[in-house]
């Protein structure tokens, strides 16, 4: 166990105490503000105040950790060793910066609070993020800050063992529609049979009757393939399927068509399921309840995981509500068109809500890669270099990797070419 003097224990300091300490290395850790219990202490202890009181392991606390709400914080990002850190504390400091303070500022998404420009859809943009300005999106910050911690601690309690972590992966695959053709109805058919019309889609139409008519399996149907994909590994794959009712943003099939239904229970059968909580529901609870309960209905068990439609999140809001329904797990904490670690961390954590000041029990999952952030690169040796590094970087520090792929990515269509061959890489790399 790590004993840790501090001069005040607040919420934020036991929080990210705790995910760094516990979550990530695999410690206890435990806090006294009392000098005379921290000196009785006979096992591995360090301060966390303004000044040493002797010679222990010290990290000279900046103030972030002790207050209450939102302030003007000044970030000035340095380089240090093979990363970047910031809130910078000088010499006398057994690390040179505050990693506990700038951790809790990656992880509780404080910049996301502070004001800044939205995408088209309301998003937090990645090129609005602190990491990303600074060149350091692509690196698991926290946890490389945190093994670095670990390694000075070990110089000064050779004696202690840190229990090992291995890396993992967690496969996502996004289903915001099942099928391309299939299930959709006679006026959404007819709908899609004049617009292949009259965009001159020739090519499309034909696949679009093959397909109804059955002489041609559905281009997003790729459910059996992922199935036998998931059979070859002891990885489990995260399915979130879109329940939500048809609208300007969500197009999927109708949950009460009884095919619809049977699809999701032979995909639970091999795989846990989520729901992809549609885009209204995301600004409405209600919603949102409705669209928990029919998914719960179908899978004859409690809803533990969700993600949200277009990765959007608006803090605290979001998790506010998944909260309020006992949804345990979130998976939606990441950038569509951007590879990266949006909260700095490849480990999971719990969200702390800044307005009320409070660890929340939401896991956040936060995803690294989405298969439309590999889009950007052309060839597909540089997608694999690209998706390499990232899994690299997961690697270093032993942390759990969470990908993104959609039901069509594993389709014949040109678009996707090659990204079966990306999906197994990243299956490959937990055998390894």
């Amino acid at each position: 166990m790590l004993l840790v003097y501090t001069h005040k224990i607040s919420p934020r300091l036991k929080y990210v105490f705790k995910h760094i300490c516990t979550r990530v290395l695999g410690i206890e850790v435990s806090f006294t503000t009392t000098v005379e219990e921290f000196i009785a202490h006979d096992s591995m202890k360090m301060s966390y105040a303004k000044q040493q009181l002797g010679s222990e392991f010290f990290v000279k606390s900046h103030d972030i950790l002790f207050e209450q709400g939102l302030s003007d914080v000044e970030i000035n990002v340095h380089d240090w060793e093979n990363t970047k850190c910031f809130f910078y504390n000088g010499d006398k400091s057994s690390i040179p910066f505050d990693i506990f303070a700038a951790s809790f500022y990656l992880l509780s998404r404080y910049e996301e609070y502070l004001p800044h420009v939205n995408d088209e859809y309301g998003r937090f943009s990645a090129t609005e993020s602190i990491a990303f300005k600074n060149g350091f999106l692509h690196q698991p910050v926290v946890d490389i800050w945190a093994y670095k911690f670990k390694e000075k601690l070990q110089k000064q309690y050779p004696d202690f063992e840190f229990p090992p972590r291995t890396y993992s992966i967690r496969p996502i695959i996004d289903v915001p529609s099942a099928y391309t053709f299939r299930l959709k109805g006679l006026l959404r058919s007819f709908g899609g049979i004049i617009k292949d019309l009259s965009e001159l889609k020739l090519k499309r139409l034909y696949d679009r009757f093959m397909v109804v008519f059955g002489f041609k399996h559905d281009p997003y149907d790729t459910f059996k393939y992922i199935i036998n994909k998931q059979k070859q590994t002891k990885h489990k794959f995260l399915f979130f399927f879109l329940i939500g009712a048809y609208s300007t943003y969500d197009k999927g099939i109708n949950p009460n068509k009884k095919k619809f239904v049977s699809l999701i229970k032979q995909v639970a059968d091999y795989c846990k399921v989520g729901l992809k909580a549609s885009y209204f529901a995301i600004h409405d609870p209600i919603i949102l309840k409705r669209e928990k309960l029919r998914m719960e209905s179908i899978i004859n068990t409690s809803l533990t995981a969700s993600r949200q439609s277009f990765s959007k999140l608006n803090l605290p809001e979001s998790y506010r509500s998944l909260i309020e329904l006992e949804i345990q797990e979130d998976y939606t904490m990441g950038y569509v068109n951007q590879i990266g670690f949006r909260a700095g961390s490849c480990t999971p954590f719990l969200f702390y809500d800044l307005d009320f000041e409070v660890q929340t029990p939401l896991k956040i999952w936060s995803y690294h890669v989405m298969d439309y952030s590999l889009l950007k690169t052309k060839s597909l040796l540089d997608k694999k270099r690209v998706l390499t590094d990232v899994i690299n970087e997961v690697k270093n520090v032993n942390g759990e990797f969470v990908p993104v792929f959609h039901n069509y990515t594993f389709s014949d269509d040109e678009r996707w070419k090659g990204f079966k061959e990306l999906f197994n890489m990243i299956l490959e790399s937990a055998n390894e």
